[in-house]
């Protein structure tokens, strides 16, 4: 049993025995490569959801007649990510085991390696969609191999070839794309072109979703620590999330690399919390 949050995201105060979904922050940039910050995203997330509201026009859906709880975020130590993952695989196996949907709030995108291993020890068929900029391919960056810039390489160690699909790439080393050309991983550059066709391809199959929000724009979502000009817009990355959320047996999931020291509007924040709220209510839009 967990507890609840006294801070919680939008309207996601229902009892634990009661949720379906279960949020829970991993606030933690300690292998971010460019501009640090995204350790304030969970709880940045969270304060500044009270500027949405809980109903979706493009879902025709309420937050408030859904049972999420907000656990909170953890307490993360400071110098070791392999700690760090392992409380991170801790509470989402907690989860796991009683019944709900993980949805963690990150934090840098190495904060997946732990949800993801938690997910893979009870679904060895688990495979992994992936939106993003950055390809996260490499085996390591300047020799550390748990970085946020491997994590979808250090994914592809648990879940093998055949299972990443990986779409919005539009940066990384050659070697990466290289790496991903010889079959290790199916990537869509630029775009969610073919989306649908894989999704059909994955229907019943176990995945989890994770998405790095710089897979936006950075007109659109400034507020990151590695911006990537060429990016997708927001309704672009509503409409995929939704679909992906809808069509597949999602059995956990991310959103993460807000930074939102770098967008003083507040408008990245704002971007951050409308995602989670839309992918929320796609997921438990099948349990209504």
């Amino acid at each position: 049993m967990l507890n609840k949050n006294i801070e919680t995201f939008l309207a996601c105060d229902a009892e634990y025995q009661d949720a379906a979904a279960v949020l829970y922050g991993a606030p933690y940039d300690g292998t971010t490569s460019f501009r640090p910050g995204t350790r304030f995203g969970p709880h940045a997330v969270r304060a500044e959801s009270y500027g949405l509201e809980t109903y979706s026009p493009y879902q025709d859906a309420d937050l408030a007649d859904c049972a999420v709880f907000d656990s909170g975020d953890l307490e993360l130590p400071f110098g070791s990510a392999e700690r760090v993952l392992a409380l991170i695989e801790a509470r989402a196996e907690t989860i796991f085991e009683d019944g709900k949907l993980p949805f963690l709030i990150g934090g840098e995108h190495l904060v997946t390696l732990g949800a993801v291993r938690a997910a893979a020890r009870r679904y060895p068929e688990l495979a992994i969609v992936h939106f993003d900029a950055h390809a996260d391919l490499r085996d390591d960056y300047l020799g550390d191999r748990l970085s946020h810039a491997a994590v979808i390489r250090r994914c592809h160690d648990i879940v093998g070839d055949g299972r990443i699909f990986q779409f919005g790439i539009r940066s990384g080393d050659r070697s990466e794309f290289q790496w991903s050309a010889a079959g290790h991983t199916a990537m869509r550059k630029f775009d969610f072109e073919g989306l649908a066709e894989t999704l059909d391809s994955l229907a019943g199959r176990p995945v989890y979703f994770t998405v790095d929000l710089d897979v936006l724009d950075p007109s659109v979502f400034p507020g990151t620590g590695t911006p990537e000009a060429g990016g997708v817009t927001f309704d672009a990355l509503r409409r995929a999330a939704e679909t992906v959320c809808r069509t597949c047996r999602v059995v956990g999931c991310d959103v993460c690399e807000l930074s939102p020291g770098y967008d003083a509007s507040g408008v990245s924040t704002a971007v951050a919390g409308k995602m989670v709220r839309e992918m929320l209510l796609a997921l438990l839009s099948k349990t209504r």
